[in-house]
């Protein structure tokens, strides 16, 4: 179940990134008569969107090694392939990339490095995750009810992208709550 909508992520994205407005440009490039408004809208929710899913990249791979739960390994997996495809995404319509607090990753992942491989690992990773994705579909929630308005095709390519990305956000704090649940059993 999770792995056909991962696929679909996958290849929705890849289509938004070889799409004409988004291929060669970002989307305050790529059409001129979008207003100032709608770009910058668009561009904060992708820069806002960046440094979380670089977080979760950097926290599946450890949490592809250590997990010893079967869901939370798999959804480390399926995590980790997404994060990839999202940070590919975002940064091949050239979305702004804000300055980065390496430090502040860093030690988030040594310290899930740290956490006993084994169910409290499980927990904390889980734990991240469900927290990272409910601010991510409340940040994709926002965005899609302030840019309701924009009819320019670039503005409805960022608004779907942005609806695909609220769908898989919505699943993946369902899929958190029901792991963690599980771990806590």
């Amino acid at each position: 179940m999770i792995t056909d909508r991962r696929f679909i992520l996958a290849g929705a994205a890849f289509i938004a990134a070889a799409s004409p407005g988004f291929a060669q440009s970002p989307p305050a490039r790529a059409m001129p008569n979008m207003s100032p408004a709608d770009v910058k809208m668009a561009n904060q929710f992708y820069s806002a969107v960046i440094p979380r899913a670089e977080m979760s990249l950097s926290t599946s791979r450890v949490g592809v090694e250590l997990a010893t739960n079967r869901n939370a390994h798999e959804f480390a997996g399926f995590e980790l392939a997404e994060a990839i495809t999202v940070n590919m995404v975002l940064k091949d319509i050239l979305t702004s990339v804000p300055p980065m607090d390496k430090s502040a990753e860093m030690a988030l992942v040594e310290k899930m490095k740290g956490t006993a491989k084994g169910a409290a690992f499980d927990r904390a990773y889980i734990a991240f995750q469900l927290e990272n994705h409910e601010y991510l579909r409340d940040l994709a929630d926002a965005y899609l009810a302030n840019s309701a308005g924009a009819t320019d095709p670039a503005e409805k390519q960022g608004r779907h992208l942005g609806a695909l990305m609220l769908g898989v956000f919505k699943e993946h704090v369902a899929i958190c709550k029901r792991i963690s649940a599980e771990l806590k059993a």
